[in-house]
């Protein structure tokens, strides 16, 4: 793929372990020692940093590295372009709007007042639909806010459904289904596209 590696920013916690196993069955072997931050691949194919899921498009839009792997529920909060370059077959989960179970969205008067950790997405769902939204941001535990009376409704995603359930709430809608994506800064794949789209042949036909 050329001598230099390609940049490859990966987000720690769940996902990390996931591309990890992903690109191993892809003949692509990682290892990440531990505390280290920055990682290649055995071939010298890639060299992989080691980032915050939300930080994840801010180092790729500035170019520190390349391409990047994350959920769309993270790009929703970008304001930067990528390419979104492939479609990747793990990390699937679902953006809800969620509160407890005697609560109705349908006889709101008002607006609705939605505790999350997604606000542009929330906001932009909401009033691509016509519904006046208040929103608050929160970056912890959002199932909190329907407790505590912060706010009845939060958007948040939700995998088993076990953590709204053991909190006393339940899903009121499903708003959208969440995938991830390998994605590149416009100006890296525009020079780097030779050796960028051989490798997306080898997760595509690679076994």
């Amino acid at each position: 793929m050329g001598n230099n590696p390609l940049t490859l920013a990966l987000p720690k916690g769940r996902l990390f372990d996931q591309a990890i196993q992903y690109f191993d069955l892809h003949g692509l072997k990682i290892s990440v020692e531990e505390r280290k931050l920055v990682a290649h691949d055995e071939k010298g194919l890639l060299q992989i940093f080691l980032v915050k899921n939300s930080d994840l498009p801010t180092y790729v839009a500035h170019g520190i590295a390349g391409l990047g792997i994350c959920g769309s529920d993270v790009l929703h909060e970008s304001i930067s372009r990528f390419f979104r370059l492939l479609e990747l077959p793990f990390g699937t989960t679902r953006m809800c709007l969620a509160a407890r179970a005697d609560q109705n969205p349908q006889a709101e008067k008002h607006r609705l007042k939605v505790a999350t950790k997604f606000p542009r997405f929330t906001r932009n769902y909401f009033h691509s639909r016509g519904i006046p939204v208040e929103i608050i941001k929160l970056n912890g535990s959002v199932e909190l806010a329907p407790l505590l009376g912060l706010a009845p409704y939060i958007v948040d995603l939700v995998e088993t459904g076990s953590t709204l359930k053991a909190n006393n709430l339940k899903v009121i809608e499903n708003l959208e289904n969440i995938v991830v994506y390998l994605i590149a800064n416009p100006a890296y794949y525009k020079v780097h596209y030779p050796q960028v789209d051989r490798f997306i042949e080898l997760l595509r036909n690679s076994a």
